[in-house]
């Protein structure tokens, strides 16, 4: 298995996530019933699954064995991966805000949730497709075997010491509650 055969699963949980999220949006807009406490574990997924988990092997570990293999870090894929990170951060900070809202009873932090889910669902899609189909195969391409091995000990490393043990797991499971619930 190679590092960025990893980070492709990865990108299909966190794509189940954005279908579910998109689907919590329309019940919001519909004001349909949502358990308010879905909004912040959702929430909690991106920042530690996709966030912390994800995008921490690609800005930690991926990208800087690609800068090392010769791809530029300024004005390059790397810097635009970077930016779009940036700008998922600060949607997902805005769904945050509004998903405490609403669990505190404030029906109307709803809005705020459902426009910064969308401008996130919209990012983060458009980010993957580019990661799967251009930066990934380049990665393959350019980045030594030897090289590729340190990668996957690195990933294994981010999962066991800034994860944590059995969080994969516990995400998977909430992943599938969410899709009964919310997509079946």
């Amino acid at each position: 298995m190679k590092p960025t055969d990893v980070l492709i699963q990865e990108h299909a949980a966190i794509l189940l996530l954005l279908n579910i999220l998109e689907a919590v949006s329309t019940r919001l807009q519909n004001n349909e019933p949502v358990d308010p406490e879905d909004l912040p574990r959702i929430v909690e997924f991106i920042r530690v699954f996709a966030d912390k988990c994800h995008h921490g092997k690609e800005e930690n570990l991926l990208f800087k064995s690609l800068a090392k293999a010769g791809m530029p870090v300024e004005g390059g894929p790397i810097a635009v991966m970077l930016a779009e990170h940036d700008q998922g951060r600060a949607f997902v900070a805005q769904m945050d805000k509004a998903a405490t809202a609403f669990v505190g009873g404030d029906k109307s932090a709803a809005d705020m949730f459902t426009r910064s889910a969308h401008g996130y669902t919209h990012l983060l899609a458009g980010h993957i497709q580019k990661e799967n189909n251009v930066l990934f195969p380049m990665a393959d391409r350019m980045i030594p075997p030897d090289e590729q091995s340190r990668l996957l000990d690195g990933f294994d490393k981010v999962e066991a010491e800034v994860v944590g043990h059995g969080v994969h797991e516990r995400f998977h499971e909430l992943l599938d509650r969410l899709k009964a619930a919310y997509l079946e």
